[in-house]
């Protein structure tokens, strides 16, 4: 608990359900890392490396993601409770079925990122950029989504109810089967 593993090599590191519960991995490097069902509540990966890092069923409940590198990671079923992902890279990382009620995802990159079933509820995504992510059956109840982009996402089923999308461009999504 509390480690202080700033600006360690981890890549490949096997870390499944380690307990790194407020570790301090800031700029780390946890490229192809398995951190399965690994506790890293209030973790500070602030600018951490996580290229195909597997985090499926993590427990990230208010850890600090900024800027952090999670390209093509696998974070399904993770829960990302209350987490700072401001101005994280999320391109094409699996976030079905995770928890990120009431996250930071200001200006967050999540182009083509699998956000099927994912639960948005009151999360801040100011900004962000869902270019042609997949949120079918998405909750993004009282979300805040202005001036995010929206384009080519695919938003079927998703749970607009009292969402905030002032700006946001929907260019190309299909907002049909939708509630609001």
């Amino acid at each position: 608990e509390g480690a202080n593993l700033e600006w360690a090599v981890l890549q490949g590191a096997k870390l499944e359900w380690a307990d790194l519960k407020e570790a301090d991995l800031a700029n780390a490097n946890l490229e192809n890392a398995n951190l399965e069902n690994a506790n890293l509540e209030e973790a500070n990966l602030k600018n951490a490396y996580l290229l195909l890092a597997n985090l499926k069923g993590a427990n990230l409940l208010r850890a600090n993601l900024r800027w952090a590198d999670l390209r093509y990671a696998n974070l399904e079923g993770a829960n990302l409770e209350g987490a700072n992902l401001k101005n994280a890279y999320l391109k094409k990382a699996n976030l079905e079925g995770a928890n990120l009620e009431k996250a930071n995802l200001k200006n967050a990159y999540l182009g083509g990122a699998n956000l099927q079933n994912v639960n948005l509820e009151g999360a801040n995504l100011e900004g962000v950029d869902l270019e042609n992510a997949y949120l079918v059956g998405a909750n993004l109840r009282e979300a805040t989504l202005e001036g995010a982009n929206l384009e080519g996402a695919n938003l079927e089923w998703v749970d607009f109810e009292k969402a905030d999308l002032r700006r946001a461009n929907v260019k190309g999504t299909n907002l049909e089967k939708t509630s609001n």
